[in-house]
């Protein structure tokens, strides 16, 4: 699949399964995440990857920021299962570098672009992936757990792993009218 097709194609896909992306599959990934427009070169993100055990200290972390919230059961039960949604989740956050020249939103809009190129790199090896947010991100029980800083911002988990469905190689091409004016 060429890039633009890759680009204008693109779909997340939620049902996951084994395996998980590995080896220099895994490395390409976090390259392509490492590329992303990143002014003033402060590389403003960390990824925290988890599976296998990994996966159920986040579900234990969820769970708990769920209690917190004084959440109902069946809320409390979904938090702690997200992580098994897929294989592998890897936590992207704005790691916030003191800058004169890029402020504080450019630096997350620069996390964000890297979990795209990190998805865009998953389905190019075969594999796919969905980027979650929700309340979880700003949850103090959570931000705690991947040691954020005042100014951090986890941007998103970014679930990843074998599309259980084969999902259509293209999708039907949106108007852009709407959304786009000339200056």
């Amino acid at each position: 699949m060429d890039a633009l097709e890759l680009l204008t194609n693109r779909r997340s896909a939620s049902r996951l399964t084994e395996p998980a992306p590995a080896g220099e599959v895994l490395q390409n990934i976090l390259h392509a995440g490492m590329r992303a427009p990143d002014h003033g070169t402060l590389r403003p993100w960390r990824f925290v990857i988890a599976e296998n055990e990994g996966r159920d200290r986040l579900s234990r972390v969820l769970e708990q920021a769920a209690r917190e919230s004084a959440l109902d059961e069946k809320a409390i039960a979904k938090a702690a299962a997200a992580p098994f949604r897929a294989p592998m989740v890897i936590t992207v956050i704005a790691d916030y570098k003191p800058s004169e020249k890029v402020p504080q939103w450019e630096q997350v809009v620069s996390a964000g672009c890297a979990v795209m190129a990190m998805q865009m790199a998953a389905l190019a090896q075969g594999y796919n992936g969905i980027w979650r947010s929700g309340p979880w991100t700003d949850h103090p029980h959570v931000r705690a757990a991947f040691n954020c800083k005042e100014k951090d911002a986890i941007v998103g988990f970014l679930y990843l792993g074998t599309p259980q469905l084969k999902a259509s190689t293209t999708v039907v091409a949106p108007d852009t009218t709407e959304f786009v004016s000339w200056f």
